[in-house]
């Protein structure tokens, strides 16, 4: 089973669809009309099982030393889960997932924030 297409994400309470845009062995990308947003879920084989899911933005601001001038600035957030082939079930695998989600999520956002703060 795939993902949505189009998939949604909601950034600043504004929703952006992304359609899929490119698909390959265990890979999806689904990218934004205007071509800011992309999010793109992949799945590695191997001694281990490495699933991500990368959320990019891009945006044209500022240059900070020539305040005359646009730069693209582009940034991104992704989750590795990273398990044995064998030993958890995917069940399991949820529950940990879950509570980390949960622990960022918690507070509106306070871990986020300490971590973007670089706290650690």
């Amino acid at each position: 089973m795939s993902f949505a297409d189009p998939s949604s994400v909601t950034i600043n309470g504004v929703a952006t669809s992304l359609p899929r845009t490119s698909t390959g062995a265990n890979t999806s990308t689904y990218t934004s009309a205007d071509g800011t947003t992309v999010m793109t879920v992949s799945h590695a084989y191997g001694k281990r099982q490495r699933r991500t899911i990368r959320l990019n933005q891009t945006k044209i601001s500022t240059s900070p030393l020539i305040p005359a001038q646009n730069e693209r600035a582009a940034m991104s957030v992704y989750m590795v889960v990273d398990t044995p082939l064998y030993g958890f079930t995917v069940v399991d695998e949820k529950y940990l997932v879950d509570a980390l989600v949960a622990y960022l999520s918690a507070s509106s956002g306070a871990q986020v924030t300490k971590l973007l703060g670089g706290e650690n």
